[in-house]
């Protein structure tokens, strides 16, 4: 996965858009509307892009993870922050009160796959803690500053950080996509 623009880097548009997404209208109107969008245009560029990261410039993965109660796969496209050893995924779920159902899904069942820039890979999600977990958050700030609203309006719930760990080569990038569980 290619480093992404950070903010500073990013045309005003974008950084109007990431500014946008950290408020609590944007992020009520984002959390219940940009996967619908991100999907159709994730399978009609062959999985090299979503809305978010075409208009936002942001770093765009699509996880696939196998529900936690129905064991069916459920796929959501969310922000991925490259790091040593794999992807990084914050579970901040726009600094809403409940963790986001892909997390309960990685814990329950760790393997999953991602998909971005074209390619899928199986991976393994590793919950992160203390320094590392810190690091993961201090650079995804340098490209989404919304992290640190979402810690503030979710400061009654820990924000967990996972890393995705790739188990094999990257593949052709699959065009599914469904709910979240």
């Amino acid at each position: 996965m290619p480093a992404p623009p950070t903010f500073a880097q990013a045309n005003p548009f974008q950084r109007g858009l990431r500014r946008f997404a950290a408020t609590g209208p944007g992020s009520w109107l984002f959390s219940r509307t940009l996967h619908h969008v991100d999907r159709p245009v994730f399978r009609a560029t062959r999985g090299r892009h979503t809305f978010a990261s075409l208009v936002a410039g942001l770093p765009v993965v699509m996880l696939t993870t196998t529900g936690a109660k129905s064991g069916q796969p459920r796929t959501v496209p969310l922000l991925g922050l490259p790091v040593e050893g794999g992807v990084a995924v914050v579970a901040s779920n726009f600094g809403q009160q409940r963790h986001p159902a892909w997390l309960h899904n990685l814990r329950a069942h760790p393997e999953a796959t991602i998909a971005v820039d074209g390619h899928a890979q199986r991976v393994r999600a590793v919950e992160v803690e203390g320094e590392r977990r810190r690091q993961i958050i201090d650079e995804g700030l340098q490209i989404y500053p919304g992290f640190s609203t979402y810690e503030r309006r979710a400061a009654h719930r820990h924000i967990a950080v996972m890393v995705l760990e790739p188990l094999t080569p990257p593949s052709t990038a699959p065009s599914g996509a469904s709910r979240d569980d």
